[in-house]
């Protein structure tokens, strides 16, 4: 755990391009004491690991928080396919997942002549991109009819819902905020 901590001290400090003397001036701990911390020869002290958090401008967490995960390719095979309780659509989650991303990537199937939706709302915004199909979308009580190779996109606080009028499925490639998964 120590020497996890060190290396977290040890990176973050040469991210921001600080010397151990610049480390040294912020902390008030001796630039001796902050290098056996780096090199793992020197235990520390909450209040030591406070001031070197407060000087390199993260909370004391950063230095126990597990690695963040950064899966940015979503390969085909890796994709599977659910469902959400009271909705006879199929979902397919296609986001990458890694900290801080704000977009939600989803293939829809939605079944012939199924609605997903009861003009319902909710903060963000919304990318539709029919691939297959078609879709209407009705906005705020209009209906916009959404064929293959068409897109629409709306703020989802206005009352929406889509319908598949065909006789076959309609396959398409939503992009929503805020994240839902």
């Amino acid at each position: 755990m120590i020497a996890e901590i060190s290396g977290k001290i040890r990176n973050l400090r040469k991210e921001k391009n600080l010397t151990l003397k610049d480390l040294s001036m912020k902390t008030g701990l001796s630039v001796s004491f902050l290098s056996q911390v780096e090199n793992g020869y020197s235990s520390l002290a909450i209040t030591s690991l406070k001031k070197i958090a407060e000087a390199l401008n993260v909370t004391m967490n950063y230095f126990f928080k597990t690695p963040e995960i950064h899966n940015f390719l979503v390969k085909s095979e890796e994709e599977k396919v659910f469902k959400i309780e009271g909705s006879n659509s199929e979902f397919i989650r296609i986001s990458g997942d890694f900290p801080g991303r704000k977009i939600e990537s989803m293939i829809v199937i939605l079944p012939p002549k199924e609605m997903h939706g009861s003009n319902s709302n909710h903060p963000g915004e919304e990318f539709v991109y029919v691939l297959e199909g078609a879709l209407i979308v009705n906005l705020a009580g209009t209906d916009y009819l959404v064929k293959a190779g068409d897109s629409i996109q709306y703020p989802s606080t206005k009352d929406h819902s889509w319908l598949n009028p065909l006789n076959q499925n309609t396959k398409f490639l939503i992009v929503v905020t805020p994240l839902i998964f």
